[in-house]
């Protein structure tokens, strides 16, 4: 069902607690701070160790993998590929409620459909149902894939036979490649990403003035693209779903022209009519600070 959906891999684990390993991994990443300001995590770090907490009854964690478009090589370097598209939160949902809906119409289960807003581990969820691995940049690669992929999850109430973790498969063996291209050098070990020097981090998830000591933008005006452009792995050697085909008015938007544009325009630019955009989420302010950081300006 995950396949007819449009997932280029799915599978499926029983909804236990996470390993005390990454359990205290994450527990390890929140003390050293590099969460940044996404504090929710921390608040909700106990809600991540099992998702009976997510979904009380869970029986079983179905994990998908869906493609969206990759610009290759350089790409368009101001916006990360992911969200030239559709927001992808909208269209996976869509698409997972028909198996949601036969879930329940076929089994009587229930289901919740979560699609990275949950207190959810996804890669950890991702990498249990057999759908691939994280690479040193802490991002799913997908064997035959890459990492140009969202992950979209269902808790069922069903219980399934679980499928199992790609014992064989290493993404990165000795490769380096995606941690000496960080420009800011944020990429630490053991996957380990600290969101303070992560310029993906920084010009979606952070708020307030561009931090003095951390990297410049770099002309990127939402997300950062290198980690996986420069991953032999690569991405988008599938078809994307076509609900995340590159808008044009989304890849035509440089730095120099984000100077000009109004709050007015930039809401019609991230919420077009009958659609949105991932960038919605991205406040106006916000991108005010990130030209800042760019040009100097006032």
């Amino acid at each position: 069902m995950m396949r007819q959906a449009g997932a280029v891999a799915a599978g499926c684990a029983r909804a236990e607690g996470i390993s005390a390993g990454c359990a205290d991994e994450f527990s390890g990443w929140l003390s050293e701070g590099w969460h940044g300001g996404m504090e929710w995590l921390e608040r909700h770090a106990r809600l991540r160790l099992t998702p009976e907490s997510v979904f009380p009854g869970v029986r079983t964690v179905l994990c998908a993998a869906f493609p969206y478009a990759h610009q290759g090589g350089h790409g368009h370097a101001h916006i990360a590929d992911y969200a030239l598209g559709q927001d992808y939160h909208t269209v996976l949902r869509r698409r997972l409620q028909p198996v949601a809906d036969e879930i329940f119409n076929r089994y009587g289960a229930l289901s919740r459909i979560c699609v990275d807003t949950a207190p959810l581990p996804e890669r950890y969820w991702a990498t249990m149902c057999g759908l691939g691995r994280p690479g040193r940049s802490g991002q799913l690669i997908v064997p035959g894939v890459g990492a140009g992929v969202f992950i979209a999850t269902i808790l069922t109430t069903l219980e399934l036979s679980p499928d199992s973790p790609l014992a064989d498969f290493d993404p990165c063996a000795d490769c380096r490649a995606c941690v000496d291209a960080c420009p800011g050098h944020a990429i630490g070990p053991g996957r380990t990403i600290d969101a303070r020097r992560c310029l993906s981090y920084l010009t979606i998830e952070h708020r307030g003035p561009w931090p003095d000591d951390a990297p410049r933008p770099r002309g990127r005006l939402y997300g950062c693209d290198i980690c996986r452009r420069v991953c032999p792995h690569g991405g988008g050697q599938v078809e994307p779903l076509p609900e995340f085909t590159p808008r044009t008015e989304l890849k035509s938007l440089t730095p120099e022209t984000a100077r000009d544009i109004t709050s007015g325009e930039w809401r019609r630019l991230t919420r077009p009519k009958n659609s949105t955009s991932a960038m919605s989420r991205l406040p106006y302010a916000q991108l005010k600070e990130t030209l800042k950081a760019l040009f100097g300006s006032k």
